[in-house]
């Protein structure tokens, strides 16, 4: 009895320690089930389980028969059919579907993730919500009425109840269903507001002109950041501060700790003298655990292939490094034990001990504005690039999307 007690005392933060080196669920799940103190420690959701998720919209799902379960079990396709996610049923190499009520309408779509949760918004009233699935909480953030680029929003006046600045930085008016399909590019959070409220932040990339704004608990509005800058194309925290890129590949930096809002503009980098510009060649920042940061380059074409129906497809991804303390950025051509996961969701780096292999880049499509329609459901570039080999691993050719797939990571 005695050894027993002396496990079940064992110090809270080492326990936490040890839970990190539990990569699957189900082994975690057992962990907590040693005994009832345990159990009380640790939380439901692993904080330290990285395990990226792709969730796909339930009307897609029902039509598709999963054959390559390699690649699916790899890419960690999640499901259940409960409102809360029961991590009780999550297996690693298997495949689930999680009905979630809020999502089971063609109004909705997702245009972020992080932390455990889905920034969701929706089509016919331009509301903007957080979601859960893993613990069925929600939280509000502003809607898009609020964005810094809208003048007015007159829901009754049929046809034209938006008026904003267009790209042009022209006022113009809008029908509701378009602004509210176009206006928000991505959204991404700093922390779960269920560990932290208080310091809790939200940045979106939002408008024709692609700019930054952001949201503290209390704001009643979207707030821009200090600049009128253009054509941002992901942005992420890191090391409690605010990084962005532009088309241009030009990095922007922002400190987050002045009261009075947000502090930054141009990072004193400059881009990589052979960066291409343009629609075709977005680009994405993740910060590394090394405190490096990466921009990845990613190509797009349309398909060669008659018998590909994608509107486009990646072909080629370039990465860049630039390292702490340093003014330059480098190429690199391996990302050792790591994947990159890249697409609505906070462009992340994750290290892979529980998978085959690292130095992959993980993708979803998120490249809405490119689309041949936004009113049917069209097909996807998803898969796994592998830098060792220069391969790729298409997913889901087959299948079409009202709301395009994206990663969720707990």
């Amino acid at each position: 009895m005695d050894e027993i007690n002396r496990w079940a005392d064992i110090d809270e933060d080492l326990l936490k320690e040890i839970s990190k080196r539990f990569h699957a669920y189900d082994d975690y799940l057992q962990l907590r089930l040693v005994c009832k103190e345990w159990s009380l420690k640790l939380p439901k959701i692993p904080n330290g389980n990285k395990i990226p998720w792709l969730l796909l919209p339930d009307e897609t799902v029902k039509n598709h028969s999963y054959e390559d379960e390699e690649i699916y079990h790899l890419m960690q396709l999640a499901a259940a059919d409960d409102e809360t996610l029961d991590t009780c049923v999550l297996e690693e190499k298997d495949i689930y579907h999680i009905m979630l009520p809020e999502m089971q309408s063609d109004n909705k779509f997702i245009r972020g993730s992080g932390h455990g949760w889905l920034i969701v918004q929706s089509i016919s009233d331009g509301t903007m919500q957080m979601l859960n699935p893993f613990t069925n909480r929600s939280l509000d953030l502003p809607p898009v009425s609020t964005l810094p680029d809208i003048i007015d929003y007159k829901p009754d006046n049929h046809g034209d109840e938006y008026t904003l600045w267009d790209f042009r930085d022209i006022r113009v008016t809008g029908d509701r269903d378009s602004v509210h399909r176009f206006e928000v590019y991505k959204v991404i959070i700093n922390s779960s507001p269920e560990h932290d409220i208080e310091n809790f932040m939200a940045v979106v990339i939002f408008g024709p002109n692609q700019r930054l704004a952001f949201y503290k608990p209390g704001n009643m509005r979207w707030v821009e950041f200090p600049t009128r800058d253009k054509r941002f194309e992901d942005v992420i925290f890191f090391q409690e501060k605010i990084y962005a890129i532009n088309n241009d590949g030009q990095l922007y930096e922002f400190d987050t700790k002045i009261r009075a809002g947000l502090k930054g503009g141009i990072h004193e980098t400059r881009p990589p003298s052979e960066i291409p510009v343009g629609p075709h060649e977005p680009k994405c920042l993740i910060g590394c655990a090394n405190g490096s940061l990466l921009m990845l380059v990613r190509y797009l074409r349309h398909p060669f292939l008659r018998r590909i129906r994608r509107d486009f497809e990646t072909y080629k991804f370039d990465i860049y490094e630039l390292k702490r303390n340093r003014k330059e950025w480098s190429t690199l051509d391996n990302l050792g034990n790591y994947i990159l996961v890249i697409g609505f969701n906070s462009s992340v780096q994750i290290p892979v001990p529980f998978l085959s292999k690292g130095n992959q880049i993980w993708f979803t499509d998120n490249q809405t504005a490119m689309q041949s329609s936004f009113y049917d459901p069209v097909f996807q570039d998803i898969g796994i690039f592998d830098l060792d080999h220069g391969n790729f691993q298409r997913v889901l050719l087959e299948v079409k999307f009202f709301c395009p797939p994206v990663w969720l990571l707990p």
